[in-house]
């Protein structure tokens, strides 16, 4: 399985990004997908999901700016960003679990303390300067 992120990159506050997850080796359209984002000294935290049957969810600080979606043909995961803000600035990563809906909880996570989507890219960095 692999899932290589791409779209990052340096915005002024207000702006707008749109990030993609190229997924491969699995069966993509069955699999729950997500967002999560990292900035430095804060845990890792999930911001969006979206179930194999497309419901979403987003984290409350996100929501209403983001937007998550999946093309299943293209075996690709996008978030789409705007009203960036300078707290926005992370490095973004996608991720893959094999269950239809996503069993990981939005919000602040840690590997030894919740449960862990199976599957991560590697990250792209976005950077929102005000």
């Amino acid at each position: 399985v692999q899932l290589q992120e791409s779209g990052g990159g340096s915005v002024q506050a207000g702006g707008s990004l749109r990030l993609s997850c190229a997924a491969s080796g699995y069966t993509y359209s069955s699999y729950s997908m997500g967002w999560f984002r990292q900035a430095p000294g804060k845990e890792r935290e999930g911001i969006a999901t979206i179930a194999s049957d497309g419901d979403t969810a987003y984290l409350d600080s996100v929501k209403g700016r983001f937007t998550i979606s999946r093309d299943n043909a293209k075996n690709t995961l996008y978030l789409q960003m705007n009203s960036l803000k300078p707290e926005d600035t992370a490095v973004y990563y996608c991720a893959a679990d094999a269950s239809t809906k996503p069993l990981w909880l939005l919000g602040p996570t840690a590997p030894l303390r919740d449960y862990q989507p199976l599957y991560w890219g590697q990250g792209t960095q976005v950077t929102v300067s005000s």
